[in-house]
């Protein structure tokens, strides 16, 4: 029932963020950009993603990250994660200049909640080449959700990175925190998890998507979240419940889009051509589908549901 109360707060402080058929967006979430050391699982898919990046700039995306965007659980200092992927910000850094990205704050990046983090580490950086002060993200500001509203219907989707509700990466997030810093960080370098994450706990990832079907159910909305890892796009009349997926997949990224009053699940992979030539390639995995399948007034049958959730 936590979940429920905790994600209705969100959709009730949400920042309104009103879209249309001309409007482009790309929800990535789960990088968990690290140091670069041997336990930043992001590391191996910074080349793909960086190519991501330059396709959505150039085609007039705006780019929403879904929480957990940099690994500030287990790294104190956020200006490692930064010098460890300065192509990555640098690459954010134009959809900033062009007021085309919106960050949204999870559990692994729950500092971004304190203005006086965000404008100490996100505002500028130190350019060690040119030996001065240069602007990163400035005025950025983090949110804990987003509601996209549609300007012609009105339908609106709720965008949050999905740890609401979820005990130990919730209400007792600083333990989990400590617990991953200085005991999880090294066993998982030996493919060792943390019990706290969803990622790898198949029980706890279903508990938490049931919850998020409850409030699906309960708000007639639909609802874009990440924090499991795993990616999700609804089949013909199931409940409208989509998730990002990860960047941090021994195989590549998925990630969700919405183009022409569309929505789809993408997958960045790198893949090779006949001739053996390594590609990094986008497919569309599933989708596109209508977005106004799922207004108000025309919501899939709910009533098969109810079993299902309880």
């Amino acid at each position: 029932m936590f979940t429920q109360k905790r994600l209705s707060q969100a959709y009730k402080n949400a920042k309104v963020e009103y879209f249309d058929k001309d409007s482009r967006y790309i929800f990535f979430s789960d990088c968990h950009r690290g140091d670069d050391s041997a336990s930043d699982e992001f590391a191996k898919n910074q080349h793909v993603f960086l190519h991501a990046l330059d396709y959505y700039y150039n085609n007039g995306y705006k780019y929403v990250e879904v929480g957990d965007g940099d690994e500030l659980w287990e790294y104190t200092d956020f200006n490692h994660i930064r010098l460890a992927h300065t192509d990555v910000f640098l690459g954010m850094k134009k959809f900033s200049n062009d007021n085309r990205l919106i960050f949204l704050f999870g559990n692994h990046n729950i500092y971004l909640k304190k203005n006086r983090f965000v404008k100490k580490n996100y505002y500028s950086y130190y350019d060690e080449y040119n030996q001065k002060k240069q602007s990163l993200f400035s005025n950025l500001t983090p949110h804990e959700s987003i509601v996209l509203k549609h300007r012609k219907t009105g339908q609106e989707i709720l965008v949050v990175h999905g740890h609401q509700g979820d005990l130990m990466n919730d209400q007792l997030w600083f333990i989990s925190m400590l617990m991953l810093r200085y005991i999880w960080r090294f066993l998982h370098v030996v493919g060792l998890h943390s019990p706290a994450s969803p990622a790898k706990n198949l029980y706890k990832r279903h508990k938490i998507e049931k919850n998020y079907k409850i409030w699906i159910i309960k708000n007639k909305r639909m609802l874009i979240c990440g924090h499991t890892h795993r990616p999700h796009f609804p089949k013909t009349s199931e409940l409208p419940y989509y998730n990002t997926g990860c960047c941090i997949h021994s195989k590549g990224l998925t990630g969700i889009e919405i183009i022409n009053d569309t929505i789809l699940m993408v997958e960045w992979r790198i893949k090779a051509d006949d001739n053996g030539t390594l590609n990094i390639v986008r497919t569309v995995v599933r989708g596109p589908e209508k977005i106004c399948k799922y207004k108000m007034g025309n919501f899939p049958c709910l009533s098969k549901y109810f079993n299902e959730v309880k």
